[in-house]
């Protein structure tokens, strides 16, 4: 199995405009004597789907908090359109085009997907109404649609509470609105964790969608099987440091876990796996 380290990585120019979406460098965070992340090197790419595998505690949590400006870290940065940029909140990773979307898709249950869409991001009416706080509901619903013709996204109305969508709808949703909040990538940490088989296959098409649609989408997930048939390149983290960055090539199943538990090119690997 060929490792490809993210130091030979290139990253270059297509049509006047970087064709990654952030490129980390030496990312380190340490939280008392414990560190959390070493040294790692990641970069995502415009319209490719980066799956990042690692055990429990390996540090992806850790990792993505650095990438959307939850943590900073101690040591490292990352570029983004050819500069490194300090990133000290997720509004400023919003700022610089990067949205996620949680575990727990930080969705109001009780509002309707359109207002979902725009938690935050309103849309005022012109003029007076708009000085008193009147909300274009016309404008939002005309942005919502787009956003979800965009990604082939069926929903079987806007005005519809959250909370009576379906678990494969609510993911729908939250990926919808990070991709209409986001000009370059998007983050996903498990999307198909608490979905069925056909959730989980629908979510899965949706995110090929979205990274076909010219965004790059890092998705953190257990889910190996499902997630290596979408991938284009995959990252295994292991106490904190890159233990695999390849293209998704022949990987297979065994190549990720051998990555994850330190055994790779061990005949072993096998019964691990069975």
């Amino acid at each position: 199995m060929t490792v490809i380290t993210p130091q030979t990585e290139s990253a270059g120019v297509v049509g006047g405009e970087q064709d990654y979406v952030f490129r980390a460098t030496g990312l380190t965070k340490t939280f008392g004597h414990v560190k959390a992340i070493t040294d790692v090197d990641l970069t995502l790419r415009r319209g490719e789907v980066l799956a990042l595998f690692g055990d429990n505690g390996a540090g992806k949590s850790t990792l993505t908090k650095m990438l959307c400006g939850v943590y900073t870290p101690d040591a490292g940065g990352v570029e983004i359109d050819g500069r490194v940029v300090a990133m000290r909140s997720t509004r400023d990773a919003e700022a610089h085009g990067i949205t996620v979307v949680h575990q727990d898709l930080a969705l109001a249950p009780h509002l309707t997907v359109l207002e979902n869409m725009f938690l935050g991001h309103e849309i005022k009416a012109k003029g007076i109404l708009g000085g008193l706080g009147v909300l274009s509901r016309r404008a939002m619903a005309e942005k919502t649609n787009a956003a979800l013709h965009k990604l082939s996204i069926k929903l079987p109305s806007l005005s519809v509470a959250v909370q009576d969508l379906s678990g494969g709808q609510r993911q729908a949703v939250a990926v919808a609105r990070a991709s209409m909040w986001s000009r370059s990538g998007i983050l996903m940490d498990e999307p198909t964790a608490a979905l069925g088989t056909i959730q989980s296959d629908i979510v899965c098409k949706l995110i090929r969608t979205t990274a076909d649609s010219g965004a790059g989408v890092m998705v953190i997930s257990h889910d190996i099987p499902r997630i290596l048939e979408i991938a284009d390149r995959v990252v295994v983290l292991r106490h904190g440091s890159i233990a695999l960055n390849q293209p998704i090539g022949n990987l297979t199943r065994s190549d990720v876990v051998a990555a994850m538990v330190g055994l790779a090119g061990d005949p072993a690997d096998e019964e691990l796996t069975k």
